[in-house]
Order: C-alpha cells, then structure tokens, then sequence
C-alpha cells in the first residue's frame, strides 16, 4: 500500500500550488516553465550574487505578471472576448513574413531561447486577448485634446528639431593587446558568427547581452542617441545611411570590431506641429493607458480571491 501511494505523494510535492486566483491554479511547473527562458538569459549574463538577486527578482515579477494574465483572461470571458487559434497562427505567419524567416528558423530561434513552438503561440495568444480586453474597457475613456498635444510638442520640441541624431545600439569585440593576425582572424570568426544569429533573427539587445564586451553591454548595447561629429568617421557614415531596424556588416577600427543596429532617428530640421499630430497622439494615448492599466488591474485585484502560497 505504501508503494502504491508513493508516486502520486511525490508529485503533489513536486508540483506544488503557488498561487491561486479565483479557483485558478498556478503551480510551480507553470511557473518553471514560462520562467526558463528568463532563467538562460540571466544565467548566461550574470554571476554569483547578482545572479541569484536578479534570478529571484525576475521570478516574483513573472508570477506577479502570471497572475494578472489570469485575471485578464477571467476578465475576457466575461466580457465575451476570444482569440482564435487562426488569428494567432496568421500574426504568427506576419512575424516570419516580415523577418523573412522560414518556420524550421523560427522553431530553432525558440529552441535557443528555450521555448517550443506551442508555448510561443500560448504567449501570442494571451497578448492579443490582453490587447482587446484593455482596448476595450480602457480606450474608450481616453481623450486627448488639441491643449495637450500643443503641450506635448512644446515640451519634447527638441526632439523635433535640430542636428540629425541616430540611437543606436553595438556589439563590440576588442583585440587583445598587442594581438597578432592569427588573433584577429579567429575574433573577426567569433564576430561574424554573432552577425551571423541576428540575421537568422535572434534579438541583437539578447546578443548585445551576451557577448558584447562594451560597456553598455548589460543595457543590450543601447548607447543612445548619437550626433553627427561624434563617432568615427567610418561608424558615421555607415551609422547615418541606416534605417531603424537595418543591421550593419563588421566594422573594424585599430581597437576591434563591431557590429551595430540603428533603433531610432531624429532631428535634420524643425517638423511642424500638424506634421507630428498623430505621432504625439498615439504617445499621450500610451501614457493615460499605462496609468490607467494599472488602476485598473489593481482594482481586478482587489476584487479577486488571490492566495499566495509560500
């Protein structure tokens, strides 16, 4: 008899409760495995204490948001709102248009990140019934005026003005010091097999993260925003003839290589106030919606039977 009941005992205890929400259950296996992606990233980036504060740091946050994905469902369900499974296989087939990417690609991109195809198509999913739930019951209130959009443009007028600024971010490898051929050829092999993965679609900030030995490493590369006058020529030049979102090929300077990606432009002369309207819209329509999220969420909250287990 002892025996007998040894296996289910076990795993009750392997797959304990950790939270429960309106009768809904999340336990630990569902939280280890929306968790092991995060986990690789940091594991790979960070060391000893600091790993193990962050570790602990991003878990709480991912339950945290484990939690409210729930209440967003629950909240879905009452309100009638569904997601099916064609719409979030044709966003899907969108991504891979746009990255011009095969699926075989995209399943081994998920397969490095440690994630499957299905568990990928779950967090699809769950954003896109998050989207409708909080256009529905947060946009409808939301309004901007012709005074704040005045405002707004006063206020960030730098941003439309002045010298043309790239935001850019870099992977860089050093050569070592006084570093013979036979070195530089085997960095210039380790740069291009890092270029090689951004172009097969892997994050350059995740890159940037993982193997890049600037100093804005740990930032995902993101050395801001940069003005002409201010790079080396050969950087500038490559750097301004980008568009967001274009990847350069290896740059080589006397102290390494580098690699970098533009994310944003600005500036090259003063644009009109009507010419950005809907550019400052839709930025003063995100902020009200982030604070109205959470009040909203946080009354979801309230309103919700949460237990928290240790």
């Amino acid at each position: 008899m002892l025996i007998g009941f040894a296996g289910p005992a076990q795993a009750v205890i392997v797959d304990r409760i950790l939270a429960i929400v309106n009768e809904t259950l999340i336990t630990q296996s569902d939280l280890n495995s929306t968790f092991e992606p995060v986990r690789k990233k940091i594991e790979g980036s960070l060391t000893g204490e600091e790993r193990e504060n962050t570790l602990k740091e991003a878990r709480e946050a991912i339950l945290n948001r484990m939690i409210d994905n729930i209440l967003i469902e629950q909240e879905a369900v009452k309100l009638g709102i569904t997601v099916q499974d064609e719409e979030v296989t044709g966003t899907i087939k969108n991504i891979l248009s746009q990255k011009n990417l095969t699926m075989v690609d995209f399943e081994n991109i998920l397969e490095k990140e440690g994630l499957s195809l299905d568990a990928y198509k779950r967090e699809v999913k769950e954003q896109m019934t998050r989207s409708r739930v909080i256009r529905r019951e947060l946009r409808a209130n939301i309004t901007v005026s012709d005074e704040e959009i005045g405002a707004y443009y006063t206020q960030h007028r730098a941003e439309y003005e002045g010298q043309t600024a790239v935001r850019l971010r870099q992977i860089v490898l050093f050569f070592p010091e006084n570093a013979d051929d036979g070195v530089k050829r085997k960095t210039k092999a380790d740069m291009e097999a890092i270029l090689k993965r951004i172009q097969s679609g892997e994050p350059f900030d995740k890159l940037a993260s993982q193997f890049s030995q600037g100093p804005t490493a740990r930032d995902g590369g993101d050395i801001g925003f940069v003005e002409k006058g201010v790079m080396n020529p050969e950087m500038e030049k490559i750097a301004f003839a980008m568009e967001p979102g274009q990847v350069s090929g290896i740059i080589e300077s006397s102290v390494g290589l580098s690699v970098i990606t533009v994310t944003e432009k600005r500036g090259g002369g003063l644009k009109g106030s009507e010419s950005v309207r809907d550019e400052i819209k839709d930025r003063i329509i995100d902020t009200k919606m982030e604070k109205k999220y959470e009040e909203w969420i946080g009354d979801l909250r309230k309103k919700a039977h949460i237990t928290r287990k240790n």
